[in-house]
């Protein structure tokens, strides 16, 4: 295994990488991507036994999440989506009804107003939906850089699921000690369970 003597280094290289990979998909390609980790997700035995579901609202660079939001929505589960605090890398978390909750915030993203009373800070029985441009056996992850969910998942105690292209995960990815894993990976082909000392691919659930 090479040796990586500057990591962000390595990381802005990945990240351009799987960012170009992201961008050559034809949005048939990206549709097809996008509904075979959709129907894995509704898999989990994680997300039939969590009451609250806390996702992220994709870009058209990442693996669609609104579907997801409007499927937990009709299984009556509660929903809660990433406000980003300004002038911090922090993110809370706000309950909401529908999409139509939502206004363009940071980066442009769809964000919900931070209303007090809307705020979620119970995590029991909770799913994190985790973003990344790529992940590995052990649920590592490569995110945009921002740094957002690493803090936030530095204290979360719910259930962490990363959503990933199966073309974006590797074996291995060099991190730092602040990077955090993932519990479960769902890809449009599998599902991972982690497992951190002897990592295998979770047969499908059905």
């Amino acid at each position: 295994m090479a040796q990586i003597t500057d990591i962000r280094e390595y990381k802005k290289n990945l990240r351009t990488r799987y960012k170009n990979e992201r961008l050559k998909l034809s949005p048939t390609e990206k549709q097809n991507l996008d509904e075979g980790v959709f129907n894995r997700f509704l898999k989990l035995n994680q997300y039939a036994s969590s009451t609250t579901i806390l996702a992220y609202v994709s870009t058209n660079i990442e693996v669609d999440t609104r579907k997801i939001i409007e499927r937990a929505l009709e299984d009556g589960k509660r929903v809660a989506v990433p406000y980003c605090v300004p002038d911090t890398r922090l993110l809370e978390f706000y309950l909401i009804d529908s999409l139509d909750d939502l206004m363009p915030g940071a980066f442009g993203v769809l964000e919900p107003t931070p209303d007090p009373e809307k705020r979620l800070i119970d995590w029991e029985k909770s799913l994190c939906v985790v973003p990344g441009l790529c992940f590995d056996f052990n649920g590592y992850r490569l995110g945009f850089g921002k740094g957002y969910y690493d803090r936030f998942l530095s204290e979360y105690t719910g259930i962490r699921v990363g959503i990933c292209y199966s073309s974006g995960v590797r074996g291995h990815l060099h991190h730092g000690r602040y990077d955090r894993t993932v519990d479960v990976l769902v890809t449009e082909k599998n599902i991972k369970s982690i497992h951190h000392r002897k990592p295998r691919f979770a047969k499908d659930i059905r």
